[in-house]
């Protein structure tokens, strides 16, 4: 693609963020909290994971159990949880909010209302511990000590994120007009405690198919939306259904291909 394109311009430097900046404890407590709101919007607009990032996961846990256990944490709507479920683990799922959890609808997943702080499960329950788009969210040397009680020995922490693919231009811009904040720079490494060590990094980059009004959508699953005025988030609507609709030209109704980068970090007791 010619770097001189009107369309799509060059993608200027992408971050130099290693996760969400927040302005104050208080401040992403309060993010936090908006999400609340969204359960059904989450569950039905955010992307899945995809099974290259699965495969990685499955591959790093101990083989000599006979049904392995996970705890999801912040586990939001569940689809991780899911994910997981349906590859055989025995998952608990753990959110601070209720309210997400009962979007949760995987049999067989056990829902507990718990902070990654302090969850209240038994020492060593855990050949897996996750936290997929939330590890920002918490208090990183809390949630860590909360990790480690949980693991078994040979236990593995996985932290995943879906982040969209803005070295793309298109993506990139799209991004820019959703205010969305998880754009990170490539190399970014989560703040984790000293006692869990880093065994494996995998980067997978795919496309999640969407019909253009989700495109739009999609904007109301971003703390920046959900927490804006009604003005504010019509407009930045309005804006993203011109740029998918009128600026890039896609048919209205029409299936796009968004892409996706998603980053696994596996950890190890140290």
């Amino acid at each position: 693609m010619s770097t001189d394109d009107p369309q799509h311009p060059p993608v200027p430097p992408v971050s130099r963020r290693s996760q969400p900046r927040f302005r104050s404890r208080e401040r992403r407590a309060e993010l936090a909290e908006a999400f609340t709101r969204t359960g059904a919007d989450y569950d039905r607009l955010r992307p899945a994971y995809p099974e290259a990032a699965l495969d990685a996961i499955l591959a790093a846990l101990p083989a000599a159990v006979e049904r392995r256990t996970a705890v999801d944490l912040g586990a939001g709507t569940g689809k991780l949880s899911a994910a997981l479920a349906a590859r055989g683990l025995a998952v608990t799922a753990v959110d601070p909010a209720a309210s997400m959890l009962d979007a949760l609808r995987a049999p067989g997943v056990e829902r507990v209302v718990g902070t990654a702080e302090a969850t209240g499960l038994p020492d060593a329950c855990a050949d897996l511990v996750t936290a997929a788009q939330a590890w920002h969210w918490f208090e990183a040397d809390a949630a860590s000590a909360e990790v480690l009680r949980l693991l078994r020995p040979g236990g593995v922490l996985a932290l995943l994120w879906n982040t969209l693919d803005v070295q793309i231009p298109w993506v990139h811009r799209y991004s820019r007009i959703m205010h969305a904040g998880d754009v990170q720079r490539d190399d970014f490494a989560p703040p984790v405690a000293g006692g869990l060590a880093l065994a494996e990094r995998v980067v997978v980059r795919w496309e999640d198919p969407m019909a253009t009004p989700d495109l739009v959508d999609l904007a109301r699953t971003r703390s920046y939306v959900i927490t804006a005025q009604e003005e504010r988030r019509e407009k930045v609507l309005a804006n993203l259904d011109w740029y998918v609709h009128e600026h890039l030209g896609h048919e209205r109704g029409s299936t796009v291909g968004l892409p996706y980068r998603t980053d696994l970090f596996l950890y190890r007791a140290a």
